[in-house]
């Protein structure tokens, strides 16, 4: 009987947790070859396309400013939450580009240089740093972008304990790395590269912090897990039928699919998780 009532707690605890969303768009966005999305500290948001054009929209959705790069190549970051810069990287150019809060070019390079071999993926770090994920020597790679110099270089395949390194993203968070690998999990390493953990977490395309958890949508709910413990726990309903990301600012939030982006207020039971 006793362990009956633990298994009525546990179903209803996990049912209670999905609530319904009530939150109304504050707008929605129609996007054409929708890619990437990210907020910078004033929950603008910045949005590319498949060609790599980026696109501003204030926190209400009216559109600000759009920049179209000289070379145009799909973008395989795009980072707007870092306090004065735009980060963004394309694998087909094997290049970077740092552009103002205005999207006016600051600075730009190429990562064809005799360290790097196959630049997968790329991310801003802090001191100048910019981490690189070298497929074709498995290398979590270091460069400060000032000087163009390789500070160091780590071997991840004979460190993690994995046969797939498909990496499809790195972000630095709270100075920590995280290297997204869809079909393992996410792996976390200290600013030196040295590997801390990895959370059980297949399957996302994009990763979306909040607090001292990640975000994601499958199967039309909202799920967060503990980067501390791994704990997972069902959050909400998604208000979008098949919604395919999720991004978080400081007040609002974003939910996408194909050709649309529809903003909203953060609800109260994502802005109350510890």
């Amino acid at each position: 009987m006793k362990q009956l009532w633990v298994i009525f707690f546990l179903i209803s605890g996990l049912t209670n947790a999905q609530e319904a969303w009530t939150e109304d768009p504050i707008a929605t966005i129609p996007f054409q070859q929708l890619d990437l999305i990210s907020f910078d500290t004033k929950d603008q948001v910045f949005a590319s396309n498949t060609k790599g054009d980026i696109y501003l929209y204030d926190s209400k959705g009216s559109q600000k400013n759009y920049f179209s790069p000289p070379r145009q190549g799909k973008l395989n970051q795009l980072e707007a939450n870092w306090t004065v810069n735009i980060f963004s990287f394309s694998y087909d150019l094997q290049s970077y580009q740092v552009l103002d809060r205005f999207l006016n070019p600051i600075s730009e390079g190429s990562l064809m240089i005799p360290e790097i071999n196959l630049a997968k993926a790329a991310t801003l770090g802090n001191n100048n740093i910019i981490w690189i994920w070298d497929e074709s020597d498995f290398s979590l790679k270091r460069m400060d972008f000032l000087r163009k110099i390789i500070l160091d270089s780590q071997p991840l395949n004979l460190i993690l304990d994995t046969g797939v390194l498909d990496v499809k993203e790195i972000r630095e968070f709270k100075n920590m790395l995280f290297l997204n690998v869809p079909q393992t999990g996410v792996f976390i390493f200290d600013n030196q590269g040295n590997l801390i953990k990895k959370l059980e977490l297949q399957g996302i395309e994009r990763l979306c912090f909040w607090k001292e958890r990640l975000l994601w949508v499958e199967k039309d709910l909202i799920w967060a897990i503990s980067i501390e413990n791994g704990e997972k726990l069902p959050l909400l309903e998604s208000p979008i039928s098949e919604a395919k990301g999720i991004q978080i600012g400081q007040e609002n939030l974003v939910l996408t699919n194909e050709d649309q982006i529809t903003i909203y207020r953060i609800p109260e039971k994502i802005k109350t998780l510890n």
